[in-house]
């Protein structure tokens, strides 16, 4: 693949979008790193539920690593290949639709949680976690490529010399990517139906917990082990929920700003409002680690202590909590 660049000038607002990238970025990689990393040395850690949140956070570190960067390349006129750029274009979409069933195999396994507690072990195990996060990524990539099989827009053979797309052309997301299959596809299919999934899981999710603290108050105080399991449980199905709420709301004006240029194509989309989408989408993958540590207290310990072993060369403090448990804060 080559590349080469045709920059156009820069203004005030191309200048102030790469450098709202530019620390999006960072602190994506750094932030999702240190949760990878709590994932791996807190042995309290790593239940199924948080293998989906390692998935998760191994998206999120593409999108800083991978995605950001490629997306302010492309903001500057990178002149390639018009496969090449199409390529370029379905890497991004593969790692947000890795995003989106990572947050969906997490409410499943919530719903698993809540639903069987007492078969809930055996039915969710650790191999079985493994496999499901591998199947997300292969559904990622396939449903990430498929513009690379066809449903893309054509190249001009009047503009690009042939209709093979080896002339170069200036890389635009919205020159090789088809509306049709961003608006019908990508978004109706692979975003909105799985959004309301969770929204539903989530929503049985809260019921059955509810319906079960209810009649845990009711009985004698033999039931206060189980009215402290769901009342756990309660705690960890709101931050992730919360997750998937700062999703939504991340993603969709780009989307819809997506929509406009599907259905009103002569409607104006000022840069500024493309690039606020952009950014937007991006700085969920940000966000994420912070609902972590501020809503999961086991994880926030883990990350201070993280920190002070790598950042500030300090020897780990002894564990707060017995091992073992992982102690969540609403």
């Amino acid at each position: 693949m080559s590349f080469s660049l045709g920059v156009r000038s820069w203004g005030q607002v191309d200048l102030l979008y790469i450098s709202m990238e530019t620390a999006i970025a960072l602190a994506s990689v750094l932030g999702n790193v240190l949760v990878v990393a709590a994932v791996a040395v807190n042995r309290s850690l790593r239940d199924t539920t948080f293998c989906f949140i390692a998935s998760l956070a191994a998206a999120d570190i593409a999108v800083g690593a991978l995605v950001i960067p490629l997306a302010v390349v492309i903001s500057l006129g990178l002149e390639t290949q018009f496969y090449t750029c199409l390529l370029l274009s379905c890497l991004l979409l593969v790692i947000t639709q890795g995003s989106i069933l990572s947050l969906l195999a997490i409410a499943v396994d919530r719903f698993l949680r809540v639903k069987i507690p007492t078969r809930y072990c055996v039915v969710v195990t650790q191999g079985r976690a493994r496999v499901a996060v591998g199947l997300c990524w292969l559904l990622s990539f396939i449903s990430g490529l498929v513009p690379m099989l066809g449903w893309h827009i054509r190249p001009d053979p009047h503009l690009h010399g042939n209709a093979s797309g080896d002339a170069p052309i200036v890389c635009m997301f919205t020159s090789v990517v088809s509306m049709h299959f961003m608006v019908y596809f990508n978004f109706l299919g692979c975003v909105v139906v799985p959004l309301v999934v969770m929204m539903a899981l989530y929503g049985e999710i809260f019921r059955v917990i509810c319906v079960r603290l209810g009649r845990r108050a009711e009985a004698t105080c033999d039931g206060d082990d189980g009215r402290r399991y769901y009342q756990k449980e309660l705690r960890l199905a709101k931050s992730l929920a919360l997750v998937v709420a700062l999703f939504a709301l991340c993603w969709l004006p780009l989307h819809i700003l997506n929509c406009v240029a599907l259905f009103c194509p002569s409607c104006p989309l000022p840069k500024a409002a493309v690039y606020t989408g952009i950014f937007l989408s991006h700085v969920n993958s940000a966000l994420n680690p912070l609902v972590y540590a501020f809503r999961i207290k086991r994880f926030r310990v883990t990350l201070i202590q993280i920190s002070r072993r790598c950042v500030l060369c300090r020897p780990a403090e002894p564990s707060l909590f017995p091992e073992g448990k992982t102690v969540l804060t609403g």
